[in-house]
């Protein structure tokens, strides 16, 4: 049976130190909530219900999506308050899987191992832990049994050396959550609900709680802290690195890269030192990623070398094409096969044909570049005219010299050649050599000034 999920994201978060709330502060390019969705989602579950409360309206604006409801607790008054909120959003008489929305890292094969079975229980992710300081522990009998959890600071000496901690990741019955809910008292220093008083609950309906633990510990780490988010991103991108390299990607250093979305590679693909990849990233069989380039919802195509210091955006890179180094590719842009873009060249919203080159400090924008075109170093297409984008159009096997100026809209005819220092504001004939640049003089007996003293 399909389980409701309710995530608890109303915590403020003083120690990040940021007018951002705790659960949107990024996490390998995706607020730390939304890791928790997706892992919510991968469960198929009958709902899914955010309890939000400080930043306002910042969460469900951030993580907005079809079948999530989101629900205001204000005040806060504690977890068990928290879930009072959601009650009425929540399928009757199915169990609630309760998660935290600063706990970003818990994987789906634990929260299924958690949830399976049938049957009314409470079932608790527990932890053991060599250094268990600041965590509730679980109190077990002489059969090993939970008769409680017990917080650190209400803990005796004893119960302190307990290893075995609360996550706060529990799976509740439906058919009482109701009723533990209405039980719940606030009769606490904090003056507080807690999700942790429901073990008390449970025994005296005589049911078993029930304990389960993750298959990694970090899945279980919170964040309240700048530095622990910088520890849970390594985490994050330890295991990324791991996966690429399970599937044959060569790093030069598994330490040295940030995966900040998807990314897939086919055989043999290389990737130095410092790379980021955000958004959607494929590259093909064969490719090699230069050291510190970032790549960003594009695709590369096999055998196709990515030079240091370049970055992609929304780009679809052909096969065998050479990129970079210094290179910038905009959204927009296709290129075809063997496609050339050198050191500090950038092409923006552009189709460049097979075979085609810009080597040296050019700028190709709203163009479409077709086979076999060279473009000499300095040479860019003016698009702008101050109010509207218009577009160039440059045919096969055209040759364009260095220091050229394309006014668009323009076009360059089949075969053409521009020659250096040119600025072209009307259409070039295809097969003719077309220029335009001012006379050379030569000023017999003139003299430089000179510095006066």
């Amino acid at each position: 049976m399909a389980v409701n999920v309710v995530i608890l994201a109303a915590g403020q978060g003083k120690r990040m130190h940021s007018a951002r709330p705790k659960v949107l502060q990024p996490l390998a390019g995706r607020p730390l909530l939304a890791h928790v969705i997706a892992a919510a989602r991968a469960l198929k579950p009958a709902r899914i219900c955010i309890v939000y409360g400080h930043g306002g309206e910042q969460v469900p604006d951030a993580v907005r999506a079809d079948g999530l409801v989101f629900v205001k607790q204000q005040p806060q008054l504690g977890t068990g308050h928290a879930l009072q909120q959601a009650l009425p959003h929540l399928g009757q008489h199915k169990d609630t899987l309760v998660l935290y929305g600063d706990v970003p890292l818990v994987a789906v094969h634990t929260l299924t191992a958690l949830t399976a079975g049938t049957g009314e229980r409470l079932k608790i992710l527990t932890a053991e832990l060599d250094n268990p300081h600041g965590y509730g522990r679980i109190v077990r009998n002489a059969k090993h049994g939970i008769t409680a959890i017990v917080e650190e600071k209400d803990a005796t000496e004893k119960q302190r050396r307990i290893r075995e901690i609360n996550t706060g990741i529990m799976l509740l019955p439906g058919k009482r959550l109701a009723g533990w809910l209405a039980k719940l008292s606030n009769r606490n220093v904090q003056d507080e609900y807690y999700l942790t008083d429901m073990v008390a609950l449970a025994l005296k309906d005589r049911i078993k709680a029930e304990s389960c633990a993750p298959h990694d510990n970090w899945e279980i780490l919170g964040v309240n802290s700048k530095q622990q988010l910088a520890q849970l991103e390594r985490i994050y991108q330890g295991r990324s690195a791991e996966r690429l390299l399970e599937a044959g990607v060569t790093l030069a250093d598994p330490a040295r890269i940030d995966v900040r979305g998807g990314l897939r590679c086919g055989y043999d693909v290389r990737i130095d030192v410092n790379c980021v990849f955000e958004g959607e990233v494929e590259i093909g069989d064969g490719a090699e990623i230069g050291a510190n380039c970032v790549l960003r919802n594009t695709k590369v195509g096999a055998m196709t070398r990515i030079e240091p210091f370049s970055m992609i955006d929304g780009a679809v890179i052909g096969k065998g094409c050479r990129i970079g180094p210094y290179a910038r590719i905009r959204p927009g842009t296709a290129l075809a096969e063997d496609v050339h873009i050198g050191n500090f060249v950038e092409v923006k919203a552009s189709q460049i044909g097979q075979g085609s080159k810009a080597n040296h400090l050019a700028y190709i924008g709203d163009s479409d570049v077709g086979r076999n075109v060279n473009v000499g170093a300095g040479t860019i297409t003016c698009n702008y005219d101050g109010a509207n984008k218009h577009r160039t159009v440059i045919e096969d096997d055209v040759f364009i010299g260095s220091d050229t100026q394309l006014v668009a809209p323009i076009r360059v005819g089949r075969g053409a050649t521009l020659g250096a220092g040119t600025t072209l504001t009307r259409d070039a004939p295809e097969g003719q050599l077309t220029i335009s640049r001012a006379k050379q003089v030569s000023i017999a007996g003139w003299q430089r000034p000179t510095k006066k003293k």
